[in-house]
Formats: C-alpha cells, sequence, structure tokens
C-alpha cells in the first residue's frame, strides 16, 4: 500500500495528496503518516511546497471529514433510537443512554473534534458523532480544520527536515499509534465492565 500511494504523490502531485487524504478520512487504514511525511520528503525533490503540501492534505481530510459528517447526519439520533427501541433489549441499552451521549457530544463536542483530529483511527470517525448530533457544522468545520492543520503541519515538517530519511519517522508513529489502540481498547473493555455492571444494579 505504502508504495502505490507514494506513487500517487509522485504522479498527480498536490491533487494526488489531496486525493489520498480525503480518501484516509474514508478508510482509516490507509495511514495519513506516510502520505503526509512523504509528501513533506517530496518538497525537498521537487516543485512541491511546504505550504502547498500542508494546503492539499488539509483540503483533503476536511472533505473526507464532511463527507463522513454527511453519513452521521443521515444516521441521525431518531434512527439510532428506532434501533434501539427494537434492539436495545439485547444489549441491555435503553434510548435514554442515547440522549446521555448526545448530551455529553453537544456539551464538549467541538473540543473533542479538535483533539480527535490527532488521533490515529478516531480522527476520522469522530465526523459520524458529530453529524448524528446535528453538531454546528460551520463550526464543525472550524475545529475540524484546526485539528487537522495542526497534525498536517508536524508530519509534513518532519517529512521536509528529514528528508530522504523521512520513513525513519514512521516508526515512532506506529509505535504512537500502537499506543492508542492499546489505550483504546482498554477503554472498550472498562466501559463495557462498567456499563454491564451498572445494567445488573438498575435491573
Amino acid at each position: 500500500m505504502q508504495n502505490w500511494m507514494t506513487q500517487i504523490i509522485e504522479q498527480y502531485s498536490y491533487f494526488g495528496i489531496l486525493l489520498m487524504m480525503a480518501l484516509e478520512n474514508i478508510f482509516p487504514p490507509i495511514p495519513s503518516e506516510v502520505i503526509l511525511t512523504f509528501g513533506g520528503f517530496m518538497t525537498t525533490q521537487s516543485s512541491l511546497t511546504v505550504f502547498g503540501v500542508i494546503l492539499a492534505a488539509t483540503i483533503g481530510s476536511v472533505i473526507g471529514a464532511i463527507m463522513l459528517y454527511g453519513i452521521g447526519f443521515y444516521l441521525d439520533v431518531k434512527k439510532i433510537e428506532k434501533i434501539v427501541e427494537r434492539w436495545g433489549h439485547l444489549l441491555r441499552i435503553k434510548t435514554a443512554d442515547i440522549h446521555k451521549a448526545n448530551e455529553w457530544f453537544d456539551r464538549y463536542g467541538y473540543w473533542t473534534i479538535f483533539f480527535c483530529r490527532m488521533i490515529p483511527l478516531i480522527r476520522s470517525l469522530i465526523s459520524i458523532p458529530a453529524g448524528m448530533t446535528k453538531m454546528n457544522f460551520p463550526l464543525f468545520l472550524l475545529f475540524t480544520t484546526l485539528g487537522t492543520f495542526i497534525w498536517n503541519i508536524v508530519l509534513v515538517m518532519a517529512g521536509h527536515l528529514l528528508g530522504e530519511s523521512w520513513e525513519d519517522i514512521l516508526y515512532y508513529f506506529d509505535l504512537y499509534s500502537n499506543v492508542v489502540y492499546v489505550v483504546l481498547a482498554f477503554a472498550g473493555i472498562a466501559f463495557l465492565i462498567f456499563f454491564l455492571r451498572k445494567r445488573k444494579v438498575d435491573a
């Protein structure tokens, strides 16, 4: 996959970066780390500029985020409520739980969007609950763009500064991603245990 991505960037320049970053948001297994650091490296070997790469990458990321926001918007809370009303008893989930989650996202959602744009995997998926909760779209765009812009600056500059050694940075980002995945796994298990215990107490 890495060779395919680098070939796209070499062949299509800024548009290739924009396209790959849009796809990375929709299909998280595509690693933004490779796209951005290689793009940064290309600024030392071609006519690409650091600002141009960052701009193209940010536009691509925002386009992908908007598409996922649209999916979440279609799968709104009311549709989720209907699913929960029909099947929620299997997981002992009530519509009240959906409303609580919705209220939490309304309260902290904007900053959640901002910080999650710098966390692997979640950076893409966070756009879906934003759409589901009908988050103010201009503010969603603002916080998405800001978080994405910072993430892109860090990785593009890393690739630019390392030059031909740009792939070295991927090792450290793999470690960062693995740590995030482990934390998410433990958080998910902890939440599941808490959720099941709470249901037993309420039953």
